[in-house]
């Protein structure tokens, strides 16, 4: 049985990875640019020093920004609850398994989706194999590393065959 919980976020569990490894642009979401690998300036720690006023501090865009568990999954399974903070040497090595894992989460969530669609019979078997291999893998960074090129692909070809049958846009972006 699939672990159902593998989507769900939990910061207390993370090392503010998304502070950390994601760029933005001061517009209507952020107030301020900040470019990736370079700490948000409102962290402290592994906290949002103005997470209960970011709406009104003009960073709405971190409100609601899911990074759908990659970065709890990457901290506690990938780096045994390690920091980039208290080991920097860590750090290039955990942003790139978060990216990594963000891909793996999107492509859970996607074939979790098509699993709404009436598939035909061969399609819902190769969607159920593909969810499994994500769902009970054990990720390394190597592995989350080699993702795209692999594995990711392989899904993102099979969501292009079946689009026909499914009710929303499987390549919009989020």
């Amino acid at each position: 049985m699939p672990q159902t919980d593998l989507l769900k976020t939990d910061c207390s569990k993370c090392a503010a990875l998304c502070c950390l490894a994601l760029a933005f642009d001061k517009g209507k979401d952020f107030a301020f640019d900040k470019n990736p690998g370079e700490p948000c300036r409102n962290l402290s720690g592994h906290l949002c020093t103005i997470h209960d006023r970011l709406t009104e501090k003009g960073m709405p865009g971190c409100v609601a920004y899911d990074c759908l568990g990659a970065g709890n999954r990457v901290v506690q399974e990938v780096f045994a609850g390690q920091s980039w903070q208290t080991q920097p040497h860590l750090t290039r090595l955990m942003m790139e398994a978060f990216s990594g894992m963000r891909e793996v989460h999107k492509r859970i969530d996607l074939l979790r989706a098509a699993g709404t669609a009436a598939l035909p019979a061969n399609d819902e078997e190769t969607r159920q194999a593909l969810l499994n291999r994500l769902e009970q893998t054990t990720w390394s960074g190597p592995e989350l590393n080699a993702f795209e090129v692999g594995l990711a692909l392989e899904i993102d070809i099979f969501v292009y065959t079946i689009l026909e049958h499914l009710p929303f846009d499987a390549f919009a972006e989020a």
